[in-house]
């Protein structure tokens, strides 16, 4: 079992940064892949990126509306993952997820959820 903890979300202006992290505890943590996601109220949640490794290589992935602006790392000695979004705008409003288990961007490949942190961005 893997528990997921998000924090970091809040209230942003337009054009401002934030920076979202998610601590991972329980057997193997380092194992498993891990990814972001989010869900703006009456939407279904949808991808925005993810995260694994090989050896010392890391492999990012990152949905059309993100790429370049959102940055996800890992630090596998804290068992921490980490999304850092800049260049914030409106649409970007919603309950980011941290997951773990899947890299892709169908979040029914993902084994484990946190419970949300919530990101609203203003103009």
């Amino acid at each position: 079992q893997v528990q997921l903890v998000e924090s970091g979300g809040g209230l942003v202006q337009a054009g401002g940064s934030l920076k979202l992290s998610c601590a991972l505890s329980g057997r193997t943590v380092s194992n498993y892949r891990t990814g972001w996601f989010r869900q703006a109220s009456g939407k279904e949640r949808e991808f925005v990126a993810a995260i694994r490794w090989s050896d010392t290589t890391y492999y990012t992935n990152y949905a059309d509306s993100v790429k370049g602006r959102f940055t996800i790392s890992r630090d596998n000695a804290k068992n921490m993952v980490y999304l850092q979004m800049n260049s914030l705008k409106s649409e970007d409003t919603g309950v980011y997820y941290c997951a773990a288990g899947g890299y892709s961007s169908d979040p029914k490949t993902y084994d484990y959820w946190g419970q949300g942190t919530q990101v609203i961005v203003f103009s």
